[in-house]
């Protein structure tokens, strides 16, 4: 069912496969963190993604969306997304962020998460920790009766307060649900109170993206990998999120994001 502006309302039952699908991105980013290191390409992470999705009994999201070569999207150092995986080698000291999507039944689910390879120096290391503090600020703001720019507020406002970093505005979240990509998109910046209000059965991909130093970005030749402008770092965090009738539902967390939201004093919505 869709409502105005082309969004997608799913029933109770097409949330749950979409939970099934986000337990299989959750557990294929958790695979992805545990395996990778220094000498490792982001080739075999890759492989090793596709293997662990399809034996989960789900098929990757990305491979082949628009001619994406591969399963994951894995951006290192500068590269903000869509980085193509490939025979580079991974260093220790790299940031490292991985894209995974998959999809159950016909459904989606999309999560990213940003870590480092070794010891990182703290002004990197504290835009991991903002970047995913800002994705989290994010989620508790997917209310229902609330506005989608209250969740785009939220990813701001936590950033702004936490220091001098970019927030890419080129690239934003998304619906998603029947198709990986679908309306309303989800800006990581805004007033909150405006755009589509949050009902139960929406469900978007919260994702914000940011950066040591300027928030500008340019594509590659490859017509995917999207870098900073000026060379220095960033960060990418996402997760699939319903809101619900008794909270909220982070569909991509293996816990379904009860203990942080519980540490937010946001109710859980989910039904594990």
């Amino acid at each position: 069912m869709f409502q105005g502006r082309g969004v997608e309302i799913k029933t109770p039952e097409q949330i749950a496969i979409m939970r099934q699908a986000g337990l299989v991105v959750g557990r294929t980013l958790e695979l992805m963190r545990s395996r990778a290191e220094p000498g490792m390409t982001t080739a075999a992470l890759d492989a090793l993604a596709e293997e662990h999705i399809r034996d989960s009994g789900a098929v990757p999201s990305f491979k082949n969306y628009h001619g994406f070569p591969a399963s994951l999207c894995v951006s290192v150092g500068d590269e903000v997304v869509h980085g193509i995986p490939g025979d580079r080698h991974l260093l220790e000291g790299d940031v490292v962020s991985i894209d995974c999507g998959a999809i159950v039944d016909g459904w989606h689910g999309d999560a990213a998460i940003t870590f480092g390879l070794g010891t990182l120096d703290p002004a990197t290391d504290d835009l991991i920790t903002v970047c995913e503090n800002a994705l989290w600020a994010g989620l508790a703001a997917t209310r229902v009766g609330g506005r989608l720019s209250d969740v785009s507020a939220a990813v701001e406002s936590l950033v702004r307060s936490r220091g001098d970093l970019g927030i890419v505005e080129d690239y934003v979240g998304h619906g998603i649900g029947s198709a990986m990509h679908q309306p309303p998109n989800v800006p990581n910046y805004g007033r909150p109170g405006k755009g589509p209000r949050l009902v139960r059965g929406m469900a978007l991909a919260v994702e914000p993206m940011i950066t040591l130093g300027s928030p500008q970005t340019r594509v590659l030749a490859d017509d995917w990998t999207v870098v900073t402008a000026d060379g220095l770092a960033a960060a990418h965090f996402e997760h699939t999120v319903t809101p619900t009738d008794t909270g909220v539902w982070v569909l991509t967390a293996l816990d379904g994001g009860r203990e942080r939201l519980a540490a937010m004093g946001v109710p859980f919505g989910g039904v594990e």
